[in-house]
């Protein structure tokens, strides 16, 4: 699969999908790390992560993959199944032998339609699989699920603060409100 048709079914299936603003996400600031051989699979998944308020880190390979997890141990994994060198089922093994990582949910990525197919019959302990080229909708969906089945914390909502106007607007306003106290029935004027 091209990076251009990933982008295409990125954007263009997303509209289709449900809000993934409505599913449930992990903490604010998890680390993901997303591997993938693919630099524009990483950049777009990786962004997606970070829309969402994820801290992402990236590798290209297999091997690259496992140092990063076990010196620094994310919150969870998006692994593509073909990786140059070690696949990503070697390093899903490789995971799930290990005490320090075998905690940490790993969610399957593959465009290969015999990746896939021998995902299922060999199912090494991957938490979720999610098919390329897939959009923001099926990240979140993946995630809703892991916090769903506890493998993941839930992020605290009442920590999310939204606002009726752009934050850059504030400043403006509060330097337009009046310092005077309004008469009865008025409002003072801010700026927009």
């Amino acid at each position: 699969m091209t990076g251009l048709t990933f982008l295409k079914r990125w954007l263009g299936g997303a509209a289709q999908e449900p809000a993934p603003e409505a599913m449930r996400k992990t903490t604010l600031g998890a680390r993901v790390l997303v591997v993938d051989d693919s630099p524009t699979i990483r950049a777009v998944l990786g962004r997606m992560l970070e829309v969402d308020g994820y801290e992402v880190v990236r590798a290209a390979d297999g091997e690259t993959a496992l140092e990063m997890a076990r010196s620094e141990p994310p919150a969870m994994i998006f692994l593509d199944i073909v990786l140059p060198g070690m696949n990503g089922f070697s390093v899903l093994r490789s995971l799930r032998h290990d005490a320090a990582t075998q905690h940490i949910p790993i969610v399957m990525i593959s465009g290969n339609q015999q990746a896939t197919e021998q995902f299922y019959v060999q199912r090494f302990g991957a938490d979720d699989f999610i098919s390329k080229p897939f959009g923001h909708a099926e990240v979140a969906r993946s995630i809703d699920r892991l916090v769903q089945q506890e493998r993941l914390p839930v992020r605290d909502l009442a920590k999310v603060v939204s606002l009726p106007v752009p934050v850059e607007t504030i400043p403006a306003m509060l330097a337009n409100a009046t310092s005077e106290r309004p008469e009865s029935g008025s409002v003072p004027e801010l700026a927009a």
